[in-house]
């Protein structure tokens, strides 16, 4: 079931699930740019300040097998409230990153708000997104260059 807010992100740039992936795996310090480009912010309270703890990765034999436990990773997560309307931002992102988990919490609020979605959307999730991709395919580049093709040869006499 959708909601009328989850058509409004679909329709206005994004899921919100994707839009946190881009903070979540942005660079600190560009968040931080990002951030600070924006100016003037709405009033905020945090509901849950930033607190780092662990979380369990779980992989899978093969890509498609059973799962197992691959380790643990720190993890760092925070919420804000935005005084006047209700809106609830979070966020949760590897490391001990606080500041970069409080300014993702904030900016997925104002992503929630019609008034801020397109300026912060254009502003800072696609930039990043843009920069999190361009540093995918260099290492997808340079990986290539080490690939080996194997192939099989049939003899004849068979």
């Amino acid at each position: 079931m959708t909601t009328q807010s989850g058509d409004r992100q679909q329709a206005a740039g994004g899921t919100r699930a994707a839009w946190m992936r881009v903070m979540a795996l942005a660079e600190p310090d560009a968040l931080a740019r990002a951030y600070a480009a924006l100016g003037d912010l709405p009033g905020y309270r945090k509901l849950r300040a930033p607190e780092t703890g662990m979380a369990m990765v779980r992989g899978r034999a093969g890509g498609t097998g059973a799962q197992f436990n691959v380790g643990e990773v720190s993890v760092t997560r925070c919420a804000v409230a935005f005084d006047g309307n209700g809106v609830v931002g979070t966020a949760y992102v590897r490391g001990r990153a606080h500041r970069h988990a409080e300014q993702a919490a904030v900016l997925d609020g104002l992503l929630q708000m019609e008034s801020w979605h397109q300026r912060v959307h254009a502003g800072v999730i696609e930039p990043l997104a843009r920069a999190h991709a361009d540093k995918a395919a260099s290492r997808a580049a340079v990986a290539a260059q080490t690939r080996v093709d194997f192939f099989t040869m049939v003899r004849g006499d068979n």
